[in-house]
């Protein structure tokens, strides 16, 4: 299995499809927020592309911030669980699910 930072997110959110998590990196001094929920990532700010295969978070990215949120995601109203998870701290929430 592949274990890369996108991967352990995606699967987190197979093992929790309740909660969509919402991770803001920055990768190469931009910004970016990307949605991953149900096993599925994509980016909020910018265009993802169609192939699965290119990561839409990769590994060389800096992880700022990893809010979860409770689903159905409404954008004009999210229900926050826990906001600016560190990516230690989210690193305990996966190894609770066994990611």
């Amino acid at each position: 299995m592949n274990n890369s930072i996108a991967k352990r997110l995606e699967q987190y959110t197979i093992k929790r499809p309740q909660e969509v998590l919402i991770v803001t990196i920055e990768l190469e001094e931009d910004q970016d927020k990307i949605a991953v929920f149900k096993g599925f990532s994509s980016s909020l700010m910018r265009a993802t592309a169609f192939d699965p295969d290119i990561p839409v978070l990769p590994d060389e990215a800096k992880i700022i911030a990893i809010d979860r949120i409770a689903s159905p995601y409404n954008p004009e109203s999210p229900r926050y669980i826990q906001t600016a998870i560190s990516w230690e701290a989210m690193q305990n929430l996966l190894a609770e699910v066994g990611v």
